[in-house]
């Protein structure tokens, strides 16, 4: 285990560039395994721009969000994104490992989250799922 020095800066972390992940999101690390060396948690802002979605997908990793700023989002999770479920600013969302979703954030502004999951990578692991993108309106 690395030993760490009480004075390292990793302790208060500027946030990082952002960047389109494979699902569709903006992300913008602020801990990861990138940014200080975590070793199982990410923590970190992630944008949905007005308009869009992401593409269906699902992870190894559990993950949660609480909504800061936007308006609705629809969260369309289940083996066949079957249901549907509305968050808006105040809302936490909670999205098991292994669970089929897409966000849908069909309004004019950016739907803004902070999101936490128990995978370190800024580029978390994610298994596309292109046979259910056809499946959310």
């Amino acid at each position: 285990m690395e030993t760490i020095d009480v004075h390292d800066d990793r302790f208060v972390v500027r946030g990082s560039e952002s960047f389109r992940s494979a699902q569709g999101a903006r992300y913008a690390p602020g801990v990861s395994a990138e940014t200080v060396g975590a070793g199982s948690l990410f923590l970190g802002l992630i944008t949905l721009p007005p308009g869009e979605r992401t593409k269906a997908h699902a992870h190894r990793h559990e993950s949660a969000h609480y909504m800061l700023s936007g308006g609705e989002v629809e969260l369309w999770t289940g083996p066949r994104l079957q249901r549907c479920s509305v968050a808006r600013p105040g809302d936490y969302l909670f999205i098991p490992a292994a669970m089929p979703h897409v966000a849908v954030n069909r309004g004019t502004e950016p739907a803004v989250f902070v999101g936490a999951r128990s995978e370190a990578s800024a580029t978390e692991s994610v298994a596309l799922l292109p046979e259910l993108d056809g499946l959310v309106p």
